[in-house]
């Protein structure tokens, strides 16, 4: 281990850590702490607290390991982002599913329907929300503020999309070709005439059709995110069409997010 016995101050003065503060100490006033020729540190103490502020952002701004060199705990400057445990997951991630069974039919062909947002809401019918290649990006409640709600995902604090997946399941030998989105929406919260009504439809994330051959199997997507922040306030659907009506289906899709 490195010593300075038997060392003159002029050789080693750079090398020691101290606070630049009249000679008084450490006290209740935070200081940067500097080397000896006055290059600063990241680290900042007083007899209260601490503070680790970089000069520069960095993905390892700060970083504890175990004994073997496995990051457990890491501070990501850069992204905004802490980390934690052997997989170095975003710390405060957490996960929002959707779903449906396949005893709904009356789904019409080339239409997406906004599935709900959480399995245990086993009798929300799926809402429809357009025709195009992609959801509107508008929907008026009108009569159906019974079937929006168990559809809505309510946001109530920023979040980043991390991952989207989702399987689904035919329920006859024949299928169709499927397609799903994931959106996110403003919501009118007024109470009034139109509350409950969605604007600004935002593609959060999407991915390929998915020709299904029938009942024979299941299919899996992880799909792309094409805009992974959501702000507070907002509502999120995860939707799906099918080209025809050859089956009815069965959705499971989950969602992984940190918030931000």
């Amino acid at each position: 281990m490195a010593s300075f016995t038997g060392s003159s101050i002029k050789n080693v003065y750079k090398d020691i850590l101290h606070t630049s503060n009249s000679n008084t100490g450490i006290n209740t006033s935070i200081k940067q702490i500097t080397c000896g020729d006055g290059d600063t540190t990241s680290l900042y103490l007083s007899n209260q607290n601490a503070k680790v502020q970089p000069a520069s952002d960095s993905t390892t701004n700060t970083v504890i390991y175990d004994a073997d060199g496995n990051a457990l705990f890491t501070v990501d400057s850069t992204n905004d982002l802490v980390k934690a445990g052997i997989g170095q997951h975003t710390l405060n991630t957490q996960y929002a599913t959707f779903g449906m069974t396949s005893t709904y039919s009356s789904m019409s062909a080339n239409t997406h329907y906004s599935i709900a947002s959480t399995l245990t809401i086993s009798n929300t019918t799926p809402l429809a929300i357009g025709t195009g290649t992609n959801p509107d990006t508008s929907l008026t409640v009108a009569t159906t503020a019974h079937e929006v709600i168990g559809c809505y995902w309510f946001v109530p604090d920023n979040i980043t999309i991390d991952r989207v997946v989702w399987l689904s399941a035919a329920d006859t030998a024949t299928g169709d070709t499927t397609r799903a989105h994931l959106m996110s929406y403003d919501i009118d919260t007024g109470n009034g005439s139109t509350g409950g009504d969605l604007s600004n439809g935002t593609v959060l994330a999407d991915g390929a059709d998915v020709t299904n051959a029938g009942y024979e199997q299941a299919y899996y997507q992880q799909m792309t995110i094409q805009s992974a922040n959501v702000n507070a306030g907002k509502v999120v659907l995860f939707t799906f069409r099918s080209d025809s009506v050859n089956s009815d289906y069965s959705i499971n899709a989950t969602v992984k997010y940190h918030l931000r």
